[in-house]
């Protein structure tokens, strides 16, 4: 059985991002913003991986972006039962890039970066970082423990925004997918308590 090594168990005040599993098109690279794609088979095998942490204690709310690669993710880890789907979790809106590799792109667009440039036709990061902060704050005004399905890039600008720094700092959080991300706090401060958890080899 997948499982995930050193991720703690979330705290009743922890919220916890889970990426998506692997598609097609983050294996090859491409940029996956509303591009509806499914699992891999290998996607969905580290999905079904996240359950047994998942279900080590309740969440208050479950959020799930609406595209399907993240609500698969959701069904699999067990939690689509008390899932709701949160239109600002969507991945970032790549517009003109959307399918394209970073070296088309920055054939395009010479030392091009996302958290820096946005994309023509989609969306800025400040743009990204309205969506994000006003899950936020819903989730700060509510409490409890919470669960979030979504996407690499949208989750980068995520954790910077939790605390308190720039969308463009998204840029120094790698997220694999199919990976659990717990936010905390320490001493009333916004805090990363574990980023990027990995599955176990041999899936």
């Amino acid at each position: 059985m997948t499982t995930i090594q050193n991720a703690p168990t979330p705290t009743a005040a922890d919220v916890v991002l889970i990426r998506h599993g692997e598609t097609a098109w983050s294996l090859s690279g491409q940029h996956t913003g509303s591009t509806d794609i499914p699992l891999t088979e290998g996607g969905e095998a580290a999905a079904r991986g996240l359950a047994p942490v998942l279900a080590a204690s309740p969440f208050s709310l479950v959020l799930s972006s609406p595209l399907q690669r993240a609500r698969r993710t959701c069904e699999l880890a067990g939690l689509a039962g008390q899932a709701c789907l949160e239109p600002d979790l969507v991945e970032w809106n790549y517009g003109a890039y959307e399918g394209l590799t970073t070296t088309e792109i920055q054939g395009r667009q010479p030392g091009w970066l996302v958290f820096r440039d946005g994309c023509p036709d989609g969306e800025s990061p400040a743009q990204v970082g309205e969506r994000v902060d006003r899950v936020i704050g819903r989730l700060r005004q509510e409490g409890g423990r919470v669960a979030l399905f979504a996407h690499g890039h949208l989750l980068r600008v995520f954790v910077a925004r939790w605390i308190g720094l720039p969308p463009s700092h998204g840029a120094h959080f790698l997220l694999d997918t199919a990976t659990l991300t717990v936010l905390s706090d320490y001493r009333g401060l916004p805090a990363v308590k574990c980023w990027n958890a990995p599955l176990a080899p041999g899936i």
